[in-house]
């Protein structure tokens, strides 16, 4: 068996941005190809690097620091986990009844004027300007990579940019705590098997190892990367749109050995998302007698709501 790994392609971003055209033709398909068979991808050059994402894990860090009574100010059930802080255990994979064991904190679009808005916490200095500037960078690396997708899709260079900029998108600051063995007797795990709901998630290096994605034949392997490069997979609505052309891969985040147990794991990942009037239904240019259409037709808000409700943040 081929390690999945040596199918997950590293890229260089600058490269696509700043090359001729045939540096950005070989990105591109490079990237599709590692997404058509593995659903990941790792990219380096990003501009994403050094002093912002340090900066960006300690104040994460810092606010899940502060005691439990201090962090639920920022709890509101009513936001469905969009924003703020979501509480321990809340969220469960689809399928699953048991909670994670993380906590996490969203940001949304820090300069759109819709609904909901972002919650900012008053006692971790720097935290608003910190985490927009972050966000702001990561939706115009998302923006960059879905370009690159949209050639390998043979559709106009900008076809996702009205659909996506200024969209749904979520950072999520996630602390998988230290767990108690007692936690885990039932098979608890800090994330279980799962698939993204979103077009393409851009993740950062995790503070620790722990994540990993389960091959076509059934086997989970572990990936991670550099602390200068970003992974990259897709998610459920890319792979609807592309009827199954692009790959939305199942990962989850193991418990660390036992040894472990009492550490901490932090995690940013930022979730790029269409705007929720965006019209999910398969690419013509995705369907033939080879590959006849997989899903209904459903906006990307529809989809949305249905997820929601299946990980637990939404009755």
């Amino acid at each position: 068996m081929n390690n999945i790994l040596n199918e997950v392609a590293t890229l260089d971003l600058y490269k696509f941005i700043n090359g001729d055209k045939n540096d950005r033709i070989e990105f591109s398909n490079n990237l599709g190809t590692s997404f058509n068979k593995t659903g990941f991808a790792i990219i380096k050059n990003t501009g994403f690097e050094n002093e912002l994402p340090r900066e960006l894990y300690k104040i994460i860090k810092d606010f899940f620091d502060l005691e439990d009574e201090n962090k639920i100010k920022y709890y509101f059930p009513e936001l469905y986990g969009q924003r703020g802080y979501v509480i321990k255990g809340q969220e469960h994979a689809k399928g699953s009844k048991k909670g994670d064991l993380k906590e996490f904190y969203h940001i949304g679009n820090p300069i759109s004027n819709d609904s909901p808005k972002n919650i900012w916490p008053i006692e971790i200095n720097e935290f608003q300007e910190i985490t927009s500037k972050a966000f702001l960078q990561l939706e115009e690396i998302g923006l960059q990579v879905l370009e690159s997708i949209a050639l390998y899709l043979d559709l106009e260079k900008n076809y996702f940019v009205d659909k996506v900029k200024g969209g749904q998108s979520i950072m999520r600051a996630i602390h998988y705590y230290p767990i108690n063995p007692d936690d885990v007797s039932d098979g608890a795990v800090r994330a279980a098997a799962h698939g993204d709901i979103n077009f393409i998630t851009l993740l950062m290096g995790a503070s620790a190892d722990g994540l990993e994605i389960l091959t076509r034949d059934n086997r989970w392997n572990p990936i991670k990367s550099k602390t200068d490069q970003l992974v990259i997979n897709v998610g459920d609505m890319l792979e609807r749109l592309t009827n199954n052309k692009l790959m939305s891969t199942v990962h989850r985040v193991v418990n660390p050995s036992r040894d472990l147990l009492n550490t901490s794991r932090y995690s940013i990942p930022f979730f790029l998302h269409p705007k929720a009037e965006m019209d999910l239904s398969c690419l013509e240019n995705c369907i033939d007698d080879n590959n006849p259409k997989s899903f209904d037709d459903i906006t990307a808000g529809q989809f949305l709501e249905e997820r929601l409700k299946d990980i637990g943040l939404k009755k």
